[in-house]
Order: C-alpha cells, then structure tokens, then sequence
C-alpha cells in the first residue's frame, strides 16, 4: 500500500502508522493507538521489574567457641535468610591461638550446614581465608519463590483480618482483651 495512503487511513480511524519492520522489503507498518501501546508496554515492564529479584547475600559472623545459646541464635538467622530465598556467607572469625586450631571452625560449619540442609545446600565449601573462615549457603528456592509465598501469606492474613474485623491477630492482645479489668473498690 502506497505511503501516501496508509497515511489517509491511519487519519481516517484516528490511529497511528507505526513502523514495525524497517529493514524488510518493502517496509512493514502498523496501524494502532502508540500512546496506548507504550503505555502497556511501560506496565508489562513494570510487572517484570516486580517480579524480578535482586541476588543478596547475607553475612553471619561466628566465632570458634561460640556459647550454644548464641549458635542457636545465629543459626535462626540463617534459617530466616534462607527461608527469603538468599545467600549466607558465614564466616568464623579467629583469635591468637585459635588459628592454630582450623578444625575447629570446620567442625562448626559443618554442623552448620546439617542443621540447616533441608532449606539450603553449600554451595562453596569451607576455606580459610587469613585469620577467618568462609563458607556460603544457597537456599533450595529461589528468591521469587519466597517472595511469592511471602506475597501469598500477606494477603491470606488481610483476608483473615477482613472476615474477623473484631478478632485481633496477636494472641496476647486477644487474651488482655478478654480479662476483666480490675478496678480498685471504692470504699
């Protein structure tokens, strides 16, 4: 179709002739509303930037004898960056004479890294690195997944909030709800 009357039709259904395929002989053209494609277009691409997920690696500093309240600690972390769908590099850190002992740190990554195979798996195994000790966790899902079913349980616990407005979500606060109040007897 000649230039001149692509022109007239596009002016004709108030549309626009938009230049799909430069290169091609001849020329492939389009008649469409440009405003409203780019709009879409911006939204598509908006969705994926939502959608996509940034790879953070997270640091969790030890020690070689670490008190087994504070490992436990520690390892909750973990256990919570994992879960979010990270990386964990930990690292243990050593002192004077303790580097003369890397086992010991090994053993503790080690135990580490069982304790917490079912959400992650080593994925660079333990190595000295000066004075410290370095490994890194990787999580079984992956950041999109978590962020999904972090997404799923929000809006789960909205539905909940909205069919039970009175209800409240804390169960400490539903239970100082419930208490008769004391007040002091007049005399």
């Amino acid at each position: 179709m000649p230039l001149a009357k692509a022109l007239e039709l596009a002016q004709e259904y108030d549309l626009d002739l938009v230049e799909v395929a430069a290169n091609a002989r001849p020329p492939v053209c389009k008649l469409m509303d440009y405003g409203k494609f780019k709009y879409e277009s911006a939204m598509k691409a908006r969705e994926a930037r939502k959608n996509q997920a940034h790879t953070v690696i997270k640091e969790m500093k030890l020690r070689p004898k670490i008190d087994p309240h504070d490992y436990d600690t520690k390892k909750g972390h973990v256990v919570r960056f994992l879960k979010q769908g990270d990386k964990v590099k930990i690292t243990i850190m050593f002192r004077g004479r303790e580097q003369s002992r890397p086992e010991l740190g090994y053993r503790l990554l080690q135990r580490l890294a069982e304790d917490v195979q079912d959400l992650g798996f080593v994925e660079s195994n333990p190595k000295q690195d000066g004075r410290n000790m370095i490994m890194v966790l990787g999580p079984h899902k992956k950041k999109t997944e978590a962020m999904a079913e972090a997404r799923q349980a929000q809006e789960a616990r909205k539905a909940e909030a909205k069919a039970n407005p009175g209800k409240s979500q804390n169960p400490a606060e539903a239970e100082a709800s419930e208490a008769p109040s004391e007040e002091p007897a007049e005399a």
